[in-house]
């Protein structure tokens, strides 16, 4: 390896993103989401890999690439907003919550607290998970978790399927 490529490995990573892999999180471009809200996407990442771990992995014997980005990265690309992806952290500090807010359906809500959107017919495998307060936001990560996870990845593992046929 000469030292061009070794730069570039370091600066641009092992490989090219394949975006018809992904699974993205999305937190906000804004100091409160990178304070509060990234740590905890960097949590739920962690949650989907071992999800992912403890299932069977799809045909080609791989999975989606897990991968945790900002709203401006995201709201500004066209191949990003193909793939399956969930919303961390609310409307103020989120623009993709923002967009979302009238555009999901509210699957669970604990009134003016925390808020779960998702669209259950994943039509657009999207969901969004809110709250009023940091504790709030991980309630409402924690009830996307416990109620709609399970679905939401086997849609995500089908989709990339099919993006790769």
């Amino acid at each position: 390896m000469n030292d061009e490529s070794a730069m570039q490995d370091i600066w641009l990573g092992p490989q090219e993103i394949d975006t018809e892999r992904l699974l993205l999180i999305v937190v906000g471009a804004h100091l409160r989401a990178e304070v509060a809200d990234r740590p905890l996407a960097y949590a739920l990442r962690e949650r989907v890999l071992d999800w992912f771990d403890q299932r069977e992995t799809m045909a080609d014997g791989t999975r989606p690439d897990v991968m945790v980005c900002t709203d401006i990265w995201y709201l500004n690309n066209d191949e990003l907003r193909t793939r399956p992806t969930i919303s961390i952290g609310g409307p103020g500090v989120n623009a993709l919550a923002a967009y979302l807010a009238d555009r999901l359906e509210t699957a669970f809500v604990v009134e003016d607290v925390l808020a779960v959107q998702i669209d259950l017919d994943f039509v657009d495998p999207v969901a969004s998970c809110w709250g009023t307060t940091h504790d709030s936001t991980k309630a409402a990560i924690d009830a996307f978790c416990d109620r709609y996870l399970d679905a939401f990845l086997e849609e995500a593992m089908k989709r990339t399927e099919e993006a790769e046929d």
